[in-house]
């Protein structure tokens, strides 16, 4: 089970704005935030008002890709979400398609953040 996860990426509006408009469809939004040096620090969650994903500054120069996958309610908010980060310009690593591979009903989109993070939308059907 996942309590919380923070990344670490270069630009924290940048990265705060691509994640609000790319995930907006499955309900994700800003909880909290608090500046830290000259940024901040901004905790995203959906209507639960749980801050479960937190954007940061680096610790140090390297960044290393990290996986994250967030729940979509169905397949069309899945493809909502890959419909917002081709109309942004984000690449797209694996369109939406069901991967049988993972488990019957697998249904998810892959894409590339603005610090080279595969992150994913997935619905469970």
């Amino acid at each position: 089970m996942l309590d919380h996860i923070g990344l670490q990426v270069q630009d924290v509006p940048k990265s705060l704005d691509f994640y609000l408009r790319t995930f907006a469809a499955i309900g994700m939004r800003e909880i909290m935030r608090f500046p830290v040096g000259d940024t901040i620090y901004a905790g995203l969650g959906g209507p639960d008002g749980q801050a479960v994903f937190w954007l940061g500054p680096p610790d140090g120069a390297e960044t290393r890709e990290l996986h994250v996958a967030f729940k979509a309610p169905d397949r069309a908010a899945v493809d909502a979400v890959h419909a917002a980060a081709v109309a942004a310009g984000i690449e797209v690593l694996h369109a939406p398609r069901e991967f049988p591979e993972y488990h019957p009903g697998y249904y998810g989109v892959f894409l590339r953040d603005l610090d080279g993070h595969n992150v994913e939308a997935v619905h469970h059907g």
